[in-house]
Parts: structure tokens; C-alpha cells; sequence
């Protein structure tokens, strides 16, 4: 099934960043495309190299990589509870308390990618076993509504954000043992 781009008035404004990053219409497509890429890209990448930060007080990309699967995580669940008809609203969330709180530095980069993995994969688990009346349902977050669909391209688009920056901050600027 695939559910059609969203309009720009089943999200807030902000995600339109995200949306515009994702070609056509097709997300699962791009979803799956992603969680490949997204290993490909990790797996030819050393501990060193999953430290690196390209400025001081940026995140590091081990610490990039939890952020993904947390917000994914987030907006998953989001979109789980609207495509079941749940309409009480969801607070938002502050990604830096997250990604501080991850102790994604102490943990592999190659288990941090597994992890990505697993969280793409259930994620596509469930966009996939929505219905056309489900895609479309719209509930509240952050003060916002949003749509089921909104929410699936706001992952697919939130991905291509910070696998750019990983491909032309970090990954370019790593320096060479």
C-alpha cells in the first residue's frame, strides 16, 4: 500500500525540512532503501571514526545514529496510537536529553547500526500493515496535528537529513589514520 504524499497541512510546518528530503510518493520504498544505505554506510566504519565529532559540542556520529533510532522510535509510536484512533494528545520531546541520556558513546557503532536496523524494520512492520482509513487518521503531537502518513515521511525525511550530514560533515572530514 502506499499512502500518497502528505499535504502540507497534516503536519507543522517545521517538518517540511524532513518531507521535502523524501522522492515521490513511495516511503516504505524509501524506508527500506534507507535501513540498507544506512548499514552500507556503517558497516565500513571504525570505533575511532563512530567517536568522531566534525565541531566540539556537535553530537558524535555513534551519538547521531541513537538519535535516529529514538526519534524514529517516537514518531513510530506516534503514528501507532493515531492509526489506532487514540486522540489524546502527545507531549513532545527534547532530543539533546535524549541523546545524553543514550550513552550511545559507550556502547559499538556496529550494535548501534543493528539497532538502527531493528527499529526501521519494525517500523516498516507497522506502516505496512495499515489500511487506507489508518494512513489518513490525524491526531495531535507536540501541540500539532499530524497525520499517520505525515509521520511515516517525517521518518523517512529525518533519516535523509542526518545521513547527509554523517555523508558531508563527518564522514568527509574524518581524518586518515
Amino acid at each position: 500500500m502506499k499512502p500518497g504524499r502528505p499535504e502540507s497541512n497534516e503536519y507543522a510546518s517545521f517538518y517540511e525540512t524532513y518531507i521535502s528530503l523524501v522522492p515521490g510518493d513511495d516511503v516504505l520504498g524509501a524506508m527500506e532503501s534507507q535501513r540498507l544505505h544506512m548499514l552500507q554506510l556503517l558497516s565500513a566504519r571504525s570505533e575511532r571514526e563512530g567517536n568522531f565529532r566534525y565541531a566540539p559540542e556537535k553530537w558524535s556520529v555513534k551519538e547521531t545514529v541513537g538519535h535516529l533510532s529514538d526519534t524514529e522510535r517516537i514518531f513510530a509510536y506516534r503514528a501507532l496510537r493515531i492509526a489506532r484512533g487514540d486522540q489524546t494528545p502527545m507531549a513532545s520531546f527534547e532530543q539533546n536529553d535524549y541523546v545524553k541520556n543514550g550513552n550511545a558513546s559507550e556502547r559499538h557503532l556496529s550494535d548501534l547500526a543493528e539497532e538502527f536496523a531493528a527499529v526501521r524494520a519494525a517500523s516498516l512492520a507497522l506502516f505496512r500493515s495499515l489500511n487506507d482509513e489508518a494512513w489518513a487518521r490525524r491526531g495531535v503531537a507536540s501541540n500539532k496535528e499530524v497525520s499517520v502518513r505525515a509521520l511515516a515521511f517525517m521518518i523517512a525525511g529525518h533519516e535523509l537529513h542526518h545521513q547527509r550530514i554523517l555523508e558531508e560533515r563527518y564522514f568527509a572530514a574524518i581524518p586518515r589514520a
